[in-house]
């Protein structure tokens, strides 16, 4: 099995598609000229994994931070005795990887592995230093992409703390209603910090309400 992403060539209509998809992305936070828009799409490569095939493993360096336009990924690690704790899951719209790997390029402790066949854009370090450069309106997107990442962070670490099982779930539903149908009730349990078994007596008990 290969444990990264298979590069593949796109034709007009799907790249156009897919990279139309991530500039509705960037234009949220900022307005790009025709031109910066070029570069930013130059600077991107296109990658697919397979259902159950991993794009990341802990001890490489993330070399590329991913915006997913097809699938779902989920990004999880795994504790000293095998317990598997997910961190988040990717659909499309969404950005994903390793912060700390990325940005420091040093070896990552998490798993990034396709819960479908998944089709992904990527930017390098390198890219994204000279996006910077060229582009320097770029660094507002991602600040804002990196603070909504950490506020996001700190709200989970205290759901974590001061909610129950069912309130964390009834948030995860109501923030992502559209990721639910879509995963496991494994992965989700390791998403609320349960088991499985919890889960579905969380779901039993919610239906008869």
């Amino acid at each position: 099995m290969s444990f990264f992403p298979i590069f593949i060539s796109m034709n007009d209509q799907a790249l156009t598609s897919d990279f139309d998809l991530i500039l509705q992305n960037v234009a949220r936070f900022i307005d790009l000229t025709d031109e910066e828009k070029d570069l930013f799409k130059s600077l991107l490569k296109r990658g697919s994994a397979k259902r159950k095939e991993f794009v990341m493993r802990p001890g490489k360096v993330m070399k590329y931070e991913y915006f997913v336009t097809k699938g779902c990924l989920k990004v999880y690690s795994l504790d000293r005795n095998g317990v598997e704790h997910v961190s988040m899951f990717a659909i499309e719209d969404f950005w994903t990887g390793d912060m700390a790997s990325f940005m420091l390029q040093q070896p990552s402790t998490y798993f990034i592995k396709a819960l479908e066949d998944s089709e992904f854009l990527m930017i390098s370090k390198e890219s994204f230093e000279r996006l910077f450069d060229e582009i320097p309106k770029f660094e507002r997107f991602y600040r804002n992409l990196y603070q909504r990442s950490l506020v996001s962070y700190i709200q989970r670490t205290n759901e974590g703390i001061s909610l129950t099982a069912e309130e964390r779930y009834e948030i995860f539903l109501s923030k992502y209603p559209h990721i639910a149908n879509r995963i496991k009730q494994k992965d989700l349990a390791a998403y609320l910090g349960i088991t499985p078994e919890f889960l579905s007596m969380i779901r039993s008990k919610m239906s008869k309400r």
